[in-house]
């Protein structure tokens, strides 16, 4: 059993409009990065099996290999080097039979997206946040040409690379960047998704415009954010929202749309409005921290702890204008 960090073929897929994203490669990261768990979360995943799975699904869920590839013993060491990785946020995910029930339904997020976009097969896609990337394979699913997916967390890049190890031809990458690290005015994408992110910016526009320079022209975002019914909802600078401490904006749909237009999208557009349920976002043995359910009023599940209206979540999708840069 051994596991490695690749970043070699993403360096090689980042070529054309894309190249100038080369420098970010962290092509040392095992001896570079400061995380000061990073040496025992790697270690953890010395155990992962040398093993090439005989299926994978990344169209109807997110499954690697078949249970029938690990004898008992096997099957128990892979369960605990996984846990080794908690908490597991994004998913479910099932790795040789070993199902991984996350935090977040995202796949639910996910079928409620993908009605309301472009195909994205043969397209170059942008991931914003993407945590431990498990959207970025539902979108490889769809045959997207090339996935990147963006996010600091280095827990979460080595739960992508757990799936990445037994995916290795797949065209999906993640690099350990923030969006406003990457190089200024890129115009290469032609799909970017920012889902769960714009919240916790604190000047929301200057988030859409960078966004906005990820995309070519032409290009379509799909964002997916915090928002609020009726009149726009601002928690005062340190107060928490459902708990969180970073939450800097949650505007209504009017507010958001104008937003969009303000950073230079056209066709703006709120196609889904979703409550967030504690079916959706709970607590598992895989994310054993508090989640939703603590998060909301006991008496009314309406409201969160704070008195505000409970989570409610939309979906805006727009598009950049043609032969604006």
């Amino acid at each position: 059993m051994s596991f490695a960090l690749e970043f070699e073929p993403m360096l090689e897929a980042l070529d054309g409009a894309l190249a100038p994203l080369r420098p970010l490669v962290p092509l040392n990261w095992e001896s570079s990065c400061t995380h000061g768990d990073f040496p025992r979360w790697y270690q953890a995943l010395q155990g992962l099996p040398d093993i090439e799975p005989l299926s994978r699904d990344f169209l109807g869920s997110l499954r690697i290999g078949e249970a029938s590839q690990l004898d008992p013993i096997d099957s128990e060491q892979l369960k605990s080097t996984l846990m080794h990785l908690h908490p597991w946020r994004k998913g479910p995910l099932t790795l040789f039979g070993i199902q991984i029930d996350t935090e977040w339904r995202s796949d639910w997020k996910w079928n409620r997206v993908l009605p309301h976009i472009s195909p994205l097969a043969g397209r170059r896609v942008l991931d914003v946040g993407c945590g431990n990337g498990y959207h970025c394979w539902r979108m490889a699913g769809h045959e997207a040409g090339l996935v990147l997916g963006i996010e600091p967390s280095v827990l979460f890049n080595l739960q992508f690379h757990v799936v990445k190890k037994y995916c290795s031809d797949a065209p999906v990458f993640m690099l350990p960047n923030k969006l406003e690290e990457l190089p200024s005015r890129l115009h290469a994408f032609d799909t970017v998704f920012s889902m769960g992110v714009l919240y916790h910016r604190r000047e929301p526009i200057e988030h859409l415009e960078e966004l906005r320079n990820c995309l070519q022209p032409g290009g379509e975002l799909v964002l997916e954010t915090l928002m609020a019914e009726g009149e726009d909802l601002f928690p005062e600078p340190g107060e928490r929202y459902a708990r969180m401490g970073n939450v800097w904006n949650v505007p209504c749909s009017s507010t958001l749309l104008d937003w969009m237009r303000e950073a230079g999208f056209t066709n703006a557009r709120l196609v889904d409005v979703n409550r967030t349920s504690i079916e959706e976002q709970r607590s598992t043995d895989w994310m054993q921290f508090e989640s939703l359910a603590q998060s909301l009023d006991p008496n009314d599940q309406l409201l969160t702890v704070e008195g505000y209206p409970a989570p409610l979540r939309g979906i805006v999708v727009a598009t950049v204008p043609v032969g604006v840069r």
